[in-house]
């Protein structure tokens, strides 16, 4: 498995996919901007692009990655935390070496990326 998902998270995206179509995919990633050079993408997909697509079963959640981010985001846990001000996605990745403080934006050893302000 190249990510985690905690039970929380699975549980909220399986709630968000039954607002979607059939035959929707989450797809979790990275792009290029942010604060620190990285930002991650989330969303749902309809289509997989089988040359430049991984795809995982994880917990029950069809997972859609680019192949080019695998290592960047290889070992990430994606978390859901509920509070008294709402919830929100919390991701822990360990090939980050610099976060910003919004928690959205990252560098990596070999992606350096310009660091910025939040």
């Amino acid at each position: 498995m190249v990510i985690n998902i905690t039970e929380s998270a699975s549980a909220q995206i399986k709630e968000m996919m039954k607002e979607e179509s059939d035959n929707v995919h989450f797809r979790f990633g990275i792009k290029g901007g942010g604060c620190s050079g990285l930002s991650y993408s989330m969303g749902f997909d309809y289509e997989v692009n089988e040359e430049l697509d991984v795809v995982e079963d994880i917990k029950g959640i069809p997972v859609v990655l680019f192949n080019q981010d695998v290592a960047i985001i290889e070992g990430t846990t994606i978390d859901f935390k509920q509070n008294m001000m709402g919830g929100g996605f919390s991701i822990d990745n360990p090939n980050a070496i610099v976060s910003c403080g919004c928690g959205s934006s990252f560098r990596t050893k070999d992606k350096v990326g310009s660091p910025g302000d939040c």
